[in-house]
């Protein structure tokens, strides 16, 4: 816990440190448009901004499918509120993410990638305290791949929107992982496998 935490707070900080650096001069596109002088045109991309703005969409769609799933299936209350979150938090984020690859005029997904629904079907398949298990499980993972996109974009994209997303999301996603893990080890403490054992027969 206290590794994550420290995490964030060097995320949070070096997304801060580069507030002033948006539009990464490294890393421009031979045909990048100049506003005057060293500054960027708006809305300048490169393939690093393309490539995070379809990844990052497709990402954020699975986690409101999946939020969604887990509202009717879940049992355990606490996945049901992080459902809901989601649902809530990554349907905003999406949102944003949508206004700026429009205005990018990067063509993103609107439908569920081949992984993200192979992991739908999988999760569709259980009930109880199983889909539980395996729903927040899989949430740690995804949460861990977003944050090393995010962070990607922010050092390696071009398009200061994008990269003003990215540094924006990066706490909450941070967040969502912090939750998530704290839920595992919940599901899959002493408690929780005391549960599972079959109740003792009485004599």
């Amino acid at each position: 816990m206290r590794v994550l935490i420290i995490a964030i707070g060097l995320a949070t900080a070096s997304a801060s440190a580069v507030l002033a650096q948006f539009g990464n001069p490294a890393g421009l596109a031979p045909d990048t448009r100049m506003q005057s002088p060293g500054v960027l045109a708006p809305n300048q991309t490169n393939t690093q901004d393309r490539l995070f703005a379809q990844l990052a969409t497709a990402g954020g769609s699975a986690e409101v499918a999946f939020g969604k799933l887990a509202g009717d299936k879940a049992q355990n209350p606490a996945v049901k509120d992080f459902a809901r979150m989601m649902i809530d938090d990554h349907g905003a984020a999406n949102k944003k993410l949508m206004d700026v690859s429009d205005k990018s005029k990067i063509p993103v997904p609107d439908t569920l990638d081949k992984d993200h629904e192979k992991l739908r079907q999988e999760l569709i398949k259980l009930d109880g305290a199983k889909f539980d298990l395996a729903y927040i499980r899989g949430q740690v993972v995804e949460h861990q791949k977003t944050a090393q996109l995010l962070e990607w974009e922010i050092g390696s994209g071009e398009d200061a929107e994008l990269q003003r997303f990215a540094a924006e999301t990066l706490p909450t996603v941070f967040h969502h992982l912090e939750v998530a893990r704290d839920l595992v080890a919940e599901l899959t403490g002493p408690a929780s496998a005391q549960a599972d054992l079959p109740a003792a027969k009485t004599k």
